[in-house]
């Protein structure tokens, strides 16, 4: 991949070019296929995406990109993640990037070396791709560095969410604004297998099933408005629901 130096969108806007900036992410992770997959979802959210796979490249790629924030896997070639967090804390042009650990370690003696090395954040393998957007969007937001992409595209799908609109071949759907954000969270993850109750946390701030019925209630309310497209939204007997476009 590319660095990050064309971290940024051209829109227009009433005629005019409007230049949006991208936050940039430097992954530090060796594994190619988890490497690739976290890229995948930074992309969809908007971010732009640099990855090395060893521990020594780690340093340097931050010097050169400036990133806005590192995932740092703790088990790498060359120099591990907590050597690459010292490393990082020890440099002033890279002392203030937030860090978020990525690591398969869920021991508490693990997690407490990891944020005493100066990780902004812990996040144990396996991890869902919403609870890392979760993550990193909490972070830049603390560092004021993050950016709100208004608008989502999937195939014919169109997600206005800064007027809680959703199009399927620009016809817009009727939805209540609980139906909007159910939709908005299946499609910002597509082909992820949402849990029932990832589900009730993002879209109610429930921290239980308990209100498993209302979430039941909407799925089949929102299929119902979508008709011909509703088995885009299919049930994982047992998990949750998953979108496919």
């Amino acid at each position: 991949m590319n660095g990050f130096k064309s971290g940024s969108l051209d829109f227009a806007c009433q005629g005019r070019k409007v230049q949006v900036c991208m936050p940039r992410i430097l992954v530090v992770e060796d594994e190619p296929d988890i490497s690739g997959l976290i890229a995948l979802q930074l992309k969809r959210q908007g971010h732009e995406c640099h990855c090395v796979g060893n521990g020594l490249e780690a340093l340097p790629a931050a010097i050169a990109n400036e990133p806005d924030l590192v995932l740092l896997d703790w088990m790498l070639p060359g120099l591990d993640g907590p050597g690459v967090l010292k490393a990082l804390r020890g440099d002033a042009r890279t002392r203030e990037i937030p860090v978020v650990l990525l690591t398969a370690r869920s021991r508490t003696a693990d997690r407490i070396q990891g944020l005493e090395c100066g990780a902004d954040d812990y996040l144990t393998k396996p991890f869902s791709p919403r609870e890392l957007n979760l993550r990193i969007e909490a972070i830049l937001r603390r560092s004021h560095k993050v950016t709100h992409v208004s608008e989502l595209r999937l195939g014919a799908w169109r997600i206005d969410r800064r007027n809680l609109k959703a199009y399927f071949k620009e016809a817009m759907l009727d939805l209540t604004s609980t139906e909007f954000k159910l939709l908005a969270t299946l499609i910002e993850n597509p082909a992820v297998v949402h849990t029932r109750a990832d589900l009730l946390r993002v879209v109610w701030g429930y921290s239980d099933e308990v209100h498993s019925r209302t979430l039941d209630t909407h799925i089949k309310r929102l299929r119902e408005k979508l008709a011909s497209c509703a088995d885009c939204i299919t049930t994982v007997r047992g998990i949750g629901y998953q979108f496919t476009a």
